[in-house]
């Protein structure tokens, strides 16, 4: 197991349909922000919005990326995605596979 040295990052993004999520995912992918992209269809989601509690259908996409690769990777899912508001949850990865973590790594260097 590999020490990230706190360089490795899993975003959290929900989308409201599956069109929307293949979308984010081939123009992160397409842009090298992110080595990976996990479509997870069937999402039941229960928030508050607008005062008052929702429900809703969505697919959530987890996202594998560096650091160095957030602030870009942040930039193109709020100009991209149709919700006014849409998620975007950074979860720090602290080891994981040696050879995934440098496939990572390299995946998404320009």
């Amino acid at each position: 197991m590999l020490d990230s040295d706190h360089r490795f990052r899993i975003v959290l993004v929900t989308a409201p349909e599956i069109k929307t999520a293949r979308k984010l995912a081939k123009l992160a992918l397409a842009q090298r922000l992110a080595a990976c992209a996990n479509l997870v269809a069937g999402l039941e989601s229960h928030y508050w919005w607008a005062g008052k509690i929702e429900r809703g259908r969505e697919v959530l996409i987890l996202f594998k990326t560096t650091k160095r690769s957030l602030a870009a990777l942040e930039k193109l899912v709020v100009k991209e995605h149709p919700y006014d508001t849409p998620e975007f949850v950074v979860l720090e990865i602290h080891g994981g596979n040696r050879r995934y973590l440098r496939w990572c790594e390299q995946a998404v260097r320009k």
